[in-house]
């Protein structure tokens, strides 16, 4: 058998839609504009990660490599442009700073790593560390 519930129409709701219908629309659930999206693929030598930024120059993208953290960086830059008897109503588009980091299953050789941007996808080459066999000591 069905639930039933009474429909209250001034509860929250209603009033956060009131509220905010004079309002322009801001997009509450993301906290910093642009999200890097990435891929992250494994062969027996290397990690490829295929990352996502668009409407980014290359010059504007920083890759930083510690042990297995890789961390990546970029910053999106408004393009100044005025246009005479022309007036910006409402801007959708972020400019800023975004941000990732993630950390892979095993170091990576960072003087080795090679990185390619075109078409907005940032492919990083990342070849593993060679894994170190454990020294036994001896006891004198």
């Amino acid at each position: 058998m069905a639930n039933l519930m009474r429909l209250d129409p001034f509860d929250d709701r209603f009033e956060d839609l009131l509220r905010g219908f004079f309002r322009p629309v801001l997009n509450q659930n993301s906290s910093n504009g642009v999200q890097i999206k990435i891929d992250v693929t494994e062969d027996e030598k290397s990690y490829t990660v295929q990352a996502e930024i668009p409407g980014v120059k290359k010059e504007d993208i920083n890759v930083a490599i510690d042990g297995n953290q890789v961390s990546i960086t970029a910053e999106i830059k408004r393009e100044q442009e005025a246009k005479e008897g022309n007036r910006l109503l409402r801007s959708e588009r972020y400019y800023g700073k975004t941000y990732r980091s993630f950390v892979l299953g095993q170091e990576v050789e960072d003087a080795s790593a090679e990185a390619r941007y075109a078409n907005g996808i940032l492919e990083l080459r990342l070849p593993k560390k060679a894994a170190q066999s454990a020294r036994k000591l001896t006891i004198q």
